[in-house]
């Protein structure tokens, strides 16, 4: 394994909140104050890889997350095998992005329109109500994260398509599609696309979307 450790000298966790850590949509901020590190998200993302976390915290002495992650042995003399993918037709159609991490909204952004589209970007739900209000012209799909403040992304979905008729709404989150159908904040069969993503799933996602 490599392991990467990260340590602070903050308040600390007690074992109540260690137990809990890792729980989808736990966190000790209280309301309005944001949701939280994702570390549910972190945790998937790690599984996912086959590794693990270990986290050390006594409140008043800070923490330390080890993670750990399987070292890649390359077979000697072996070339690696690579799987090409059928390219992903562009699009011209009009997407409402609305992800409140600016990193990630701008990245995203970037992504679809080297793919063709025509982006609005928004960090907030009031924001991406204020951009359709004030577009000329259809909204063809609106991409949204699920867990956002002000409003959920399904309400605003719900909200934008009075304005839109025929608007597409693809989801995205760091959960997983079945705890977010789970918790009941989107029902089963929308469609979702799970973060980290790259260039070529997002672009295959919002075609499959829009030709739904």
């Amino acid at each position: 394994y490599a392991m990467l450790s990260v340590r602070d000298n903050g308040c600390g966790m007690d074992r109540k909140t260690l137990d809990r850590l890792f729980e989808p949509f736990f966190t000790t901020k209280k309301v309005g104050e944001g949701t939280g590190l994702g570390l549910a998200t972190v945790y998937g993302i790690v599984k996912q890889n086959e590794g693990f976390i270990d986290v050390q915290s006594t409140p008043g002495h800070g923490t330390t997350v080890r993670v750990y992650l399987r070292r890649h042995v390359k077979e000697g003399g072996h070339a690696e095998r690579v799987t090409t993918r059928k390219p992903v037709a562009k699009g011209k159609e009009t997407v409402l992005i609305v992800e409140d991490e600016p990193v990630l909204l701008d990245l995203t952004r970037r992504m679809l329109e080297m793919n063709g589209y025509r982006i609005l970007a928004a960090r907030t739900p009031g924001e991406a109500l204020r951009l359709a209000e004030e577009h000329v012209g259809p909204v063809h799909l609106l991409l949204t994260d699920v867990v956002m403040p002000e409003m959920n992304g399904r309400y605003l979905a719900e909200k934008l398509e009075s304005r839109f008729p025929g608007l597409k709404p693809l989801f995205m989150s760091g959960y997983t599609a079945n705890i977010i159908a789970h918790h009941g904040i989107l029902e089963e069969g929308v469609h979702f696309i799970q973060k980290p993503f790259s260039m070529e799933d997002l672009a295959a996602k919002v075609r499959e979307t829009l030709e739904d």
